[in-house]
């Protein structure tokens, strides 16, 4: 009983770690990727839509993204989306294609983006503290013998520490990108 504890606690920890990267993939690195832009809301067909489900995003150039809406009356409102979504970037309609020129990053600007990689890594660490914290109490309620609640505890700490050094290894992975001209 108490070991499927640690084996759901896993599952969730690797939830952060999934949910961590796909925050920080919305981080722009002066590169052109469609991570960008692909989970804007966009207002089609009556409802709000991911990008994605609406256009072929690629970057065919490491400083340009071209959007392919499948359905050609939706091209003025993809591009009015993506000039609204405060992410610096200019969307140009041409006939029936949107380009994004996906502009250098300046020192400045990479230095306030590092700072909003280690907010949003350090709000990743937060939700494994929190989750470490409910599974404790859980250990503790449901552990037959003392013996047994410091082995779980123990494994538990184990996975924490290697969530937090993943944790750490995406932000630095990322600070490269953000830093690489």
């Amino acid at each position: 009983m108490t070991d499927i504890i640690i084996e759901t606690a896993k599952v969730k920890f690797i939830k952060i770690i999934d949910l961590l990267k796909q925050d920080l993939s919305t981080i722009r690195t002066g590169r052109a990727t469609p991570s960008l832009v692909e989970n804007l809301e966009v207002s089609a067909y009556d409802t709000k839509m991911k990008l994605i489900e609406l256009a072929t995003i690629t970057a065919p150039e490491p400083h340009l993204l071209m959007v392919v809406p499948y359905d050609q009356t939706n091209i003025n409102e993809i591009s009015k989306t993506i000039s609204s979504a405060n992410l610096g970037l200019n969307p140009v309609v041409d006939k029936e294609i949107i380009r994004i020129s996906v502009p250098m990053l300046s020192e400045e600007r990479r230095m306030e983006l590092v700072k909003l990689m280690y907010q949003k890594l350090e709000s990743g660490r937060v939700m494994v503290r929190q989750l470490r914290r409910e599974i404790m109490d859980e250990i503790k309620a449901n552990a037959e013998n003392e013996d047994e609640e410091k082995r779980q505890e123990k494994e538990l700490q184990d996975t924490v520490d290697k969530m937090i050094g993943e944790i750490d290894m995406l932000g630095e992975t990322k600070k490269k990108e953000l830093m690489a001209i």
